[in-house]
């Protein structure tokens, strides 16, 4: 599986954002992909070194719409460690 199709795309919230001085980036994933799957495919997209991940599973939120009811998707989120000795992630440079 390519490193694309692992990482979705990057969590931008003020929480996540509070990370990244620890050199800790948030990231939406794959359901199916496991913790060295996601290490891996940041290592290679960002060419960087991780040294943790940690995964939450994210249930979907009931939402309602006059009498319908249902669920927003399910998704998993996985918060990535890097080493000190690596650089930090582009995309998150202009946010800060």
């Amino acid at each position: 599986m390519l490193p694309q199709d692992i990482i979705l795309k990057p969590i931008i919230s003020e929480k996540s954002m509070n990370g990244i001085p620890n050199k800790k980036y948030t990231f939406k994933v794959l359901k199916t992909a496991g913790k060295i799957e996601i290490a891996r495919a940041v290592e290679e997209l960002f060419k960087v070194e991780v040294v943790k991940v940690n995964t939450i599973n994210v249930r979907g939120h009931l939402r309602r719409q006059g009498r319908t009811e249902g669920y927003t998707p399910s998704w998993k989120k996985a918060i990535v460690t890097l080493s000190e000795g690596s650089k930090a992630i582009e995309f998150f440079d202009g946010m800060m």
